[in-house]
C-alpha cells in the first residue's frame, strides 16, 4: 500500500510568501525554505518583518485568495488520487491553506498553525511536531505505508530521501546539485510518470 507525500507550495501552488512580498512591497519576505533550511529561524523572522510594517493575517488572506494552483496542478492531483492516497504535508498554516485547497479539490493536508491576537496580529505559530515531514512519513510507515515523495526545498529532503522512492521537483540548482542522487523533474507528466514506476 502507497501514500504519495507532496509539498504545497512550489509543487502544487506559487509560493505564499514570495506573492505577498510582491503584493505588499517588502522584497526580503520572498525569502523561502529554498533559501533559508531552518524553518523556525524563518519564521521567526518574518514574523519580525510583518510587526515591523503593522501587517498581520488580514493582509496576508486576502493576497492568498488571488492565489490560484499552478497551472497542472489539480488536474495532477485529480489523476495522482485516482491511483493512489496522497497526502500533502506543508509547513504552511492552516489559516493560509484552507482557500488553497478549495481550489485542489480538498486534498488532505497535514500543515501547522498561527497563533493570531484579536487585531490580526500574527504572534506566533505551532508546529505540529518536530521535523514535521520525516515524521510524519516515518508514523506512516510503521503502520504499513509504502511512501513516495516529491518537493523543492531544503525542508523536504528528509521525507523525500526517507521513503521507497523520493523525487525533486521545480527546485532550486544549489538543491538539485547538493543532492544529485535525487532524479530531479519540472513538469507534472515526467513526475507522474516517476511515481507511476516507483509503485510497480
Amino acid at each position: 500500500m502507497y501514500i504519495t507525500c507532496l509539498d504545497l507550495e512550489g509543487v502544487l501552488v506559487p509560493e505564499i510568501w514570495i506573492a505577498f512580498a510582491e503584493a505588499s512591497g517588502i522584497p526580503e519576505l520572498t525569502r523561502t525554505t529554498r533559501d533559508e533550511p531552518d524553518y523556525d529561524k524563518l519564521m521567526t523572522w518574518r514574523l519580525g518583518v510583518l510587526r515591523e510594517h503593522g501587517l498581520g493575517l488580514k493582509q496576508i488572506q486576502e493576497t492568498i485568495a488571488a492565489i490560484d494552483p499552478i497551472p497542472g496542478a489539480k488536474e495532477f492531483l485529480d489523476e495522482l488520487r485516482s491511483i493512489t492516497q496522497v497526502i500533502i504535508i506543508s509547513d504552511t498554516f492552516e489559516q493560509f491553506a484552507t482557500p488553497l485547497m478549495r481550489k485542489l479539490g480538498w486534498p488532505t493536508i497535514f500543515c501547522n498553525s498561527l497563533e493570531v491576537a484579536k487585531d490580526g496580529e500574527i504572534t506566533g505559530f505551532r508546529m505540529r511536531c518536530e521535523q514535521s515531514k520525516l515524521t510524519t512519513v516515518r508514523a506512516l510507515q510503521s503502520i504499513g505505508y509504502e511512501t513516495i515523495a516529491s518537493g523543492d526545498s531544503y525542508n523536504d529532503l528528509g521525507m523525500i530521501k526517507a521513503g521507497k522512492a523520493g523525487f525533486l521537483f521545480k527546485s532550486t540548482d544549489k538543491i538539485k546539485a547538493d543532492n544529485p542522487e535525487l532524479a530531479a523533474y519540472e513538469n507534472y507528466d515526467e513526475l507522474m510518470a516517476a511515481i507511476r514506476r516507483a509503485m510497480v
